[in-house]
C-alpha cells in the first residue's frame, strides 16, 4: 500500500464512543450461594470502543480522521474466562448523553463516517441534516429504524434489518460468516476461526469507507470490508488493524 498517497484522504467521524473494559479470569467453581460460576479475577484490560474503535481502524489505514463524540462516559466492562474465552457478564455504566449540538467543522473532506450506537449523541434530525449538508459520500452504522437514503451507505446487522417497517435501495446488511448484502448479492464472508465478534462491525464499517476511497466502487469496498472483519472476529476484545493487517489486506 502507498501509504502517503493514501493519507491525503480526509474523513470526518461522527458517532458515540465508551470504554471497553475486559475483566479476565479463570472460571473452576459454581458459587454455592447461586447457580452461577465464580470468577478468580486475573487482569484488567481497557480499550476504546464504539466510534473510538471506527477511529483507531480507519487511522490504520492512514487515512486523516477528524472525530466528533460524546463528552460523557460509557463504559463497558465484560467478565471474561480466559480459558475458554467465554464471556459471563457484561455490565454497561451509561449516562445520558448530550445530542450533539454543534455544526460541522468548515473541511472539505473524501468521506463523512456516522457510527450511530443510538445513545443520544446522533438524533435522526442531525443524522438527517449531516448528509444532506456535505458534498461526499456518508458511510452510516445505525442501530435507528429511519434514516435517509440519498448519498449514503447505510451498513445494519440481520437483527437490525428484521426491525425495518420499510424498504431502503442504500443498505448493506451483514449476515455474519455468511457475509455481506447489498443490491440483493450477497458477498461472501471469509471462512476464519470466530474468536470474539466484539467490534467486527466497527472494523467492517472502517474497512468499507477505506475500501470505498481506494476503489470507488462500493462492489469491490464491501468484499475488503468483510475480510478487515474477518481479522477482527478472529482476535479478542476490541480489535484495531495492525500495518500488518492492513498490509495483507492491500496486497
Amino acid at each position: 500500500m502507498n501509504t502517503q498517497q493514501q493519507k491525503l484522504f480526509k474523513v470526518l467521524l461522527i458517532g458515540d464512543s465508551c470504554t471497553d473494559k475486559y475483566v479476565y479470569g479463570s472460571v473452576k467453581r459454581l458459587n454455592p450461594e447461586a447457580p452461577v460460576p465464580i470468577l478468580d479475577y486475573k487482569r484488567t484490560e481497557t480499550r476504546q470502543g464504539m466510534a473510538w474503535n471506527v477511529f483507531n481502524n480507519l487511522k490504520s489505514f492512514g487515512l486523516k480522521v477528524y472525530m466528533l463524540t460524546n463528552k460523557e462516559k460509557i463504559v463497558k466492562t465484560r467478565y471474561i474466562d480466559e480459558k475458554t474465552n467465554q464471556q459471563i457478564l457484561r455490565v454497561d455504566e451509561e449516562v445520558e448523553v448530550q445530542p450533539m449540538s454543534y455544526e460541522l467543522p468548515d473541511e472539505i473532506y473524501d468521506a463523512v463516517v456516522i457510527s450511530d450506537y443510538d445513545k443520544g449523541f446522533v438524533s435522526n434530525q442531525k443524522l438527517f441534516e449531516i448528509v444532506y449538508k456535505v458534498n461526499c459520500p456518508v458511510f452510516i452504522d445505525t442501530k435507528k429504524t429511519v434514516f435517509p437514503t440519498h448519498n449514503c451507505y447505510v451498513k445494519i446487522n440481520d437483527l437490525e434489518y428484521s426491525k425495518l417497517n420499510q424498504n431502503y435501495d442504500n443498505l448493506i446488511i451483514t449476515r455474519g460468516s455468511k457475509g455481506a448484502e447489498y443490491d440483493g448479492i450477497l458477498y461472501p464472508g471469509e471462512k476464519v476461526n470466530v474468536y470474539d465478534v466484539v467490534g467486527a462491525g466497527d472494523t467492517f464499517l472502517a474497512a468499507l469507507t477505506f475500501g470505498y476511497l481506494k476503489y470507488s466502487r462500493i462492489e469491490d469496498a464491501i468484499p475488503f470490508a468483510n475480510k478487515a472483519a474477518a481479522i477482527a472476529v478472529s482476535n479478542s476484545g476490541t480489535y484495531v488493524l495492525t500495518e500488518e493487517d492492513v498490509e495483507n489486506l492491500c496486497n
